[in-house]
């Protein structure tokens, strides 16, 4: 429609006029055409201050900062009087961490020409520098701006502070503002509630909200319900939603979202059908938030009825869906469609790409994806964390050192070993194939290590029989001020029990609830059984099962009879399988177990009768093979 108007602009002789030749250049800027804007913008013969900021600003929504410099030079080159419009748009260009020497450059051109008192372009000195994470600059900017009346400057700033998760320095603006007469806005309020990770936080931030009558106002309720559900208070989240009485397509999305994030399918499938009848129409995002839903399940029939549903609303094709049928088909281990879906993609992206690989990955295809991660990097994407993570799993699960360190290349080359998820996989894969030291290289390599490469290289050294060292690195992990959590008592345990530290592991045992207020779980008594039974305290261990606060399980029983199979305890090792058995009744492994031990004790009567109850309740023990 806007050519064909162009083509009427040309036949009536209008296109030498600067106005209509800058909504020319405005209009195939918005429309993402960026070289006829350009065409248009170089075809006219009188240029104002209007179509200049016109083609700079096609260029920043591009997010070609060069361009939109390069022409801001030529600007002010051929001597064009710039205007905040103007300046606001190239401090956007800038709003890069590596574009902080134009950025100074730009600011000193503010100030030259006296825009530093000017609300729009000091505003959008304080969004540039908070983007480039220079918090520090942008408070310089706000105290010397002179805007201490202008409450959209105080939005800014404490915009600025919840970009960089200062929320301590946020809630102290907001209590200035407060103090010098001012009333936070809506704005003040979504970016603070973007930020509250705390339950009791948010809670009180919200008795405020409502005492200042702004929960009803759509911003800020759906900025309040996002907050309870990142903290896990879902139905707190969805009684603010109800009460939002204008619920746009948004918030609907929002809060499908958040049930979706935590695990509640149906309810995150009652929102939609809701959306959906009071004739609010999903979007690509609120299909990307349901399939989400199905991924987490996973389930495959409701996955499949929402991608029914987007090929009939004309959404099948879009980029976001499809990369959302992509996870969800690869997560329920449908991966014929997911490979399908990926085909038919108009344009391939990066996430989509990393979904398919990971669900090769996560279900052995090893030839597959590694083929695709070869033709996505053919492609040019650039991998990320994920899609690494995904391969160095399954290189781990199968134990191939060769591929895992083939992975290692890239990594090391592209700079993203330090990043936590990667290296922590890296920890796990060369541990699980044997290199412990090739994991100690890498956790030694990491800068400031989390809790769970901490973990991981306990369980590491736990693993390949170095309960000593796993010890002595809890110690230091101790020392450095990290809490445990119950997954790195685990490998603390099985330290223990891989060296042989009975008293030791009653000690850890004990302080888990004692120490760190970790209530002890069906791994950890586990755990416990283990370290008794390879000392052959087999009574003992009898005993530790029969006062646990919880119900054991099969796990506990299993270890317990792998114990009794080591030490030839046929007695305890009935009792084990007799209680293995009533909780799972066809567990091949403990007919097998059972029956091995009566063998190397000589009783064959006892073998065949074992042999005789697993063809009663149908388990069958799968024949041993060899690829040799």
């Amino acid at each position: 429609m806007g050519r064909g108007v162009h083509g009427r602009v040309i036949k009536c002789g209008f296109e030498e006029d600067v106005f209509v030749g800058t909504a020319i250049v405005d209009l195939y800027a918005k429309c993402g055409d960026i070289n006829d804007a350009v065409e248009g913008f170089l075809g006219m013969q009188v240029r104002n201050v209007v179509s200049w900021t016109a083609i700079i600003s096609a260029f920043v929504q591009r997010e070609d900062s060069g361009s939109a410099l390069k022409f801001f030079k030529e600007m002010r080159r051929e001597g064009v009087e710039v205007n905040n419009y103007t300046l606001t748009c190239v401090l956007a260009a800038c709003a890069k961490p590596q574009m902080m020497n134009e950025a100074i450059q730009i600011h000193s051109y503010i100030v030259k020409c006296g825009f530093d008192s000017n609300c729009t372009v000091v505003d959008s000195l304080i969004n540039v520098y908070s983007k480039m994470g220079q918090i520090g600059f942008s408070k310089l900017v706000f105290k010397e701006s002179g805007s201490a009346e202008n409450a959209e400057t105080w939005a800014v700033m404490i915009s600025g502070f919840a970009q960089n998760r200062s929320l301590g320095s946020a809630f102290e603006l907001l209590e200035m503002m407060i103090r010098e007469g001012l009333r936070p806005n809506t704005s003040c309020w979504s970016s603070v509630l973007s930020i509250i990770d705390c339950i009791y936080v948010g809670r009180q931030t919200h008795c405020y909200i409502l005492k200042n009558g702004m929960v009803s106002d759509i911003c800020v309720g759906s900025a309040l319900f996002t907050m309870y559900s990142k903290c896990g208070s879902l139905e707190e989240a969805y009684v603010v939603f109800e009460q939002i009485h204008d619920r746009d397509r948004v918030s609907w999305t929002s809060m499908l979202a958040g049930f979706a994030e935590h695990g509640y399918v149906d309810r995150a499938f009652d929102i939609f059908r809701n959306m959906v009848h009071e004739d609010i129409k999903p979007d690509p995002m609120t299909l990307s938030a349901i399939l989400t839903a199905c991924s987490v399940l996973p389930s495959l029939q409701k996955g499949k009825e929402v991608h029914a549903y987007a090929l009939l609303a004309g959404l099948g094709g879009d980029t976001l869906v499809s990369g959302g049928l992509v996870t969800m088909y690869s997560k329920c281990g449908v991966l014929v469609s997911a490979r399908r879906v990926f085909e038919l993609m108009p344009q391939k992206d990066k996430v989509s790409w990393s979904s398919l690989i990971s669900g090769y990955a996560q279900n052995g295809y090893v030839e597959e994806a590694l083929l695709q991660y070869h033709e996505m990097l053919v492609a040019g994407m650039n991998i990320n964390s994920f899609t690494i993570t995904s391969l160095l799993g399954m290189a781990a699960t199968l134990t191939i050192s060769a591929l895992g360190k083939q992975l290692h290349v890239p990594i090391v080359k592209i700079g993203i070993g330090s990043d936590p998820p990667v290296g922590n996989s890296l920890i796990t894969m060369y541990s699980k194939c044997g290199s412990i030291e090739d994991s100690n290289k890498v956790f030694d390599q990491i800068e400031h290590p989390d809790l769970i490469a901490w973990t991981s290289m306990i369980m590491g050294y736990a693993q390949n029989g170095k309960g000593m060292d796993a010890l002595r690195l809890y110690d230091l992990m101790r020392s450095k001020g990290l809490k445990p959590d119950p997954l790195t008592f685990v490998g603390v345990l099985s330290a223990c029990s891989h060296s042989g530290l009975v008293e030791e592991g009653y000690n850890y045992f004990n302080s888990m609830t004692k120490n760190h207020g970790i209530k002890p779980g069906s791994h950890h008594y586990a755990c416990m059984v283990d370290i008794l039974g390879r000392a052959g305290r087999l009574e003992e261990a009898e005993r530790f099962i029969a006062n646990m606060s919880i119900k054991p399980d099969a796990l506990v029983w299993g270890t317990l009879l792998a114990s009794c199979k080591v030490h030839g305890d046929v007695e305890l090792g009935r009792l084990a399988a007799k209680h293995i058995l009533k909780l799972q009744p066809t567990e091949v492994g403990a007919y097998v177990s059972l029956s091995n031990i009566l063998a190397d004790m000589g009783q064959w009567d006892e073998v065949a009768n074992i042999r005789k109850l697993m063809m009663g309740v149908g388990a069958k023990k799968e024949p041993g093979w060899s690829s040799l």
